[in-house]
């Protein structure tokens, strides 16, 4: 039972933490509250060390769900991790994931940011690695090497608002928004947020996170890691003003929901198939804020933490039930052996594609009908839509594959639903991935948006549901015919099942580079050069001199005789001068 207890505490601390969350966020909702609290921690002389929090409606409905999600993915580590020797440190770690992200949401001060921020970065590291075999080793390296680049833009960022006078970015939000150090603002905040959320070039470490423990991936593929840089620009969202780096943004983030749909969709293993899903559900986010629309990206943030978190859990129950296999080629006819499992991950999945009243419904089709009224070229327009044909695309596939294909796996199979642990935790979600939806477009646009399209333009987004949601069931009917187009055009394929050969390149065309120049930096400077000139060279001398003293101090006649004839015959040389 001790080995539990700190499971259920854990859990019950951020259970309340989030009712907290929620009462006050309704009240600072209902009389439009902004608290900024400063607490003094030193005052020396005219040195003041200030810790500054932003508590107001999305700063609260943030960390309402950021608490709800990690305290069912905590109890479902209960079960999950039931076999983990070490699973108070998985619990500790897991907490003190949360409390960075909590730390990052609270914070109008960049140097609270960057620790939030950093926190994040080292614990992810840590999860990553949790079974310590290579490919996990591999995959936390190049994590941490893929966010070392936006922590050196926050720390560049840092540095650039000490002309300012204070690191509180807050201040700035209004009388600065024209001037021209806010490109500069804008251009580090944006790069930074690029690598956090996974935007194409920095989209390879996302797949790679999968080899942590699946309660990790629940929880950062939701709410916490990735979703850190969208909320950084949803926050700094009224200082990025200069229109090339929003075009560029705007873009990359477009072809990133593209890439990441089609690679999906060419992709056998399970958890890297919903991973690839939330990078395509983070360029969709990207897009919508880089044109303009905070609010509506944070609403599909929230909206899509729900469902995703659930889709992992899902998925974590599955390979256990499959003696931890991935392949989604070995599953099948799950729905008759799993029943209560299947439910979750069907309306998850659902949710995911933009059914019609579930959760992503109400932020997918808002933003789909906002990109259709704005004045947008041909090619970002196509990719979003595509982009959301896609996601019904690979959705019915891996339906298809796990639901309604045969059991592939073994003659002696043990598939039960009874883990009443992991249900719970699970349920809690599912109710909220068929709630949420509405409950937050009630909450967070108290005034109605009107959306005027015509009538093919409105329905587009059916239209292209449907279309996707045919091709897919078609494709995953013809085995041997996809399985033959996919050997006819084997290079195609490779391409784009390998992200568009972005692994390739930022492991090792640029990680590995740079990790062999600083190899050799150390080898010719730290350990050649400056070991010469520096400590070793020092060393040298000291021990010759030392060596010296030492023939001194063995009172050798000969050597006292040399000297007193060599000081003798410079006196007589200087006397003569």
């Amino acid at each position: 039972m001790y080995k539990y207890s700190l499971c259920f505490i854990s859990f019950f601390f951020l259970f309340f933490f989030m009712l907290v969350n929620f009462f006050m966020m309704i009240y600072f909702i209902m009389n439009n509250i902004y608290l900024f609290i400063e607490w003094e921690i030193i005052s020396f002389s005219s040195l003041n060390i200030v810790m500054s929090i932003l508590l107001d409606w999305m700063s609260l409905l943030f960390m309402m769900f950021v608490s709800l999600i990690s305290s069912s993915v905590v109890y479902y580590s209960k079960s999950y991790m039931s076999s983990e020797l070490n699973l108070n440190r998985f619990i500790i770690l897991v907490l003190m994931f949360v409390f960075s992200m909590i730390l990052l949401i609270i914070s109008p001060n960049m140097i609270s940011i960057f620790l939030g921020w950093d926190g994040l970065g080292l614990v992810s590291y840590c999860l990553i690695i949790f079974y310590q075999n290579m490919k996990s080793f591999n995959a936390g390296m190049l994590t941490a090497l893929s966010n070392r680049i936006g922590d050196v833009m926050i720390l560049l960022l840092i540095s650039w608002m000490l002309n300012y006078g204070s690191w509180n970015y807050i201040f700035y939000m209004d009388f600065m928004k024209n001037d021209y150090s806010m490109s500069v603002v804008s251009l580090l905040v944006i790069l930074a947020a690029m690598t956090k959320s996974a935007q194409i070039p920095f989209s390879s470490w996302l797949p790679a996170a999968m080899a942590a423990p699946t309660p990790v991936s629940a929880l950062v593929h939701s709410s916490t890691l990735v979703t850190a840089g969208v909320y950084l620009l949803i926050r700094f969202n009224d200082l990025l003003v200069d229109l090339i780096f929003l075009k560029m943004l705007l873009l990359l983030s477009g072809l990133t929901m593209f890439m990441a749909g089609v690679c999906a969709n060419y992709e056998y293993d399970l958890k890297k198939i919903i991973a690839l899903s939330t990078l395509s559900q983070l360029g969709l986010m990207m897009s919508i804020l880089s044109m303009g629309f905070s609010n509506l990206a944070f609403f599909h943030l929230l909206t899509h933490a729900m469902f995703k978190a659930l889709l992992f859990m899902c998925a974590g129950v599955i390979i256990h039930m499959m003696n931890d296999n991935q392949d989604i080629r070995v599953m099948g006819g799950i729905s008759f052996y799993i029943p209560l499992t299947s439910l979750c991950m069907n309306i998850s999945n659902l949710a995911l594609c933009g059914i019609p009243f579930l959760a992503g419904f109400y932020s997918k089709d808002m933003i789909l009908d906002m990109v259709s009224m704005s004045n947008l070229n041909l090619l970002i327009f196509f990719l979003y839509y595509i982009s959301t044909g896609l996601t019904m695309y690979y959705t019915i596939r891996l339906l298809m594959y796990l639901m309604v294909n045969d059991f592939n796996l073994m003659s002696l199979y043990n598939l039960y639903d009874e883990d009443y642990v992991m249900l719970k935790s699970m349920f809690m979600l599912l109710f909220m991935s068929l709630i949420s939806g509405s409950f937050l477009s009630w909450m967070i646009f108290s005034y109605p948006y009107m959306i005027y399209l015509s009538f093919n333009l409105k329905m587009m987004v059916i239209y292209v549901t449907l279309l996707g949601l045919l091709v897919g069931y078609l494709i995953s009917n013809m085995s041997i015919y996809s399985l033959n187009k996919f050997l006819i055009t084997y290079n195609l394929s490779m391409f784009l099942t390998l992200m568009w050969f972005m692994p390739n390149l930022s492991t090792y065309g640029f990680n590995y580079k740079f990790l062999g120049l600083s190899m050799n930096l150390m080898k010719n400077i730290d350990m050649g050069w400056s070991e010469v000139f520096e400590s070793q060279g020092i060393y040298k001398i000291l021990k010759n001199y030392s060596v010296i003293n030492y023939e001194y101090q063995l009172n050798n006649f000969k050597i006292y005789m040399f000297s007193f004839i060599l000081w003798v015959m410079i006196f007589i040389f200087m006397l003569m001068l």
